[in-house]
């Protein structure tokens, strides 16, 4: 079986970079939600470690918070709506690497699972 982990980017598409200084948190969904994890992205958009390292992944259900609307306005940019964009996902022990970018404007945003 291969070792799971879970990891994540952040690009700001309306600029055309990385969106470095985006807090984000992990939580974990069950059996009642706990933040695990709150880091903030780096120059490159990515955080410094896995959201979830091999050693301590457990399959379930999670979220993922971005805090867009404050990233947008430290940019001094109009936020738009965004404030702060939750992903829920499943993920399952054996299915590798987990890796969740998410590309995001003050009016929008994408996301998929990344390898």
């Amino acid at each position: 079986m291969k070792p799971s982990a879970l990891s994540t980017h952040v690009l700001d598409t309306a600029a055309g970079i990385p969106a470095e200084g985006m807090a984000i948190e992990l939580w974990r969904m069950e059996p009642e939600p706990r933040r695990l994890v709150r880091t903030i992205t780096n120059a490159d958009g990515r955080t410094d470690a896995p959201l979830l390292p091999p050693e301590t992944f457990a399959p379930g259900r999670y979220e993922l918070r971005f805090e867009a609307g404050p990233y947008f306005a430290a940019r001094g940019a109009d936020p738009g709506y965004l404030g702060t964009v939750v992903l829920n996902v499943g993920l399952r022990e054996g299915q590798g690497h987990y890796h969740v970018p998410l590309l995001l404007s003050p009016w929008s945003y994408s996301t998929y699972r990344g390898s």
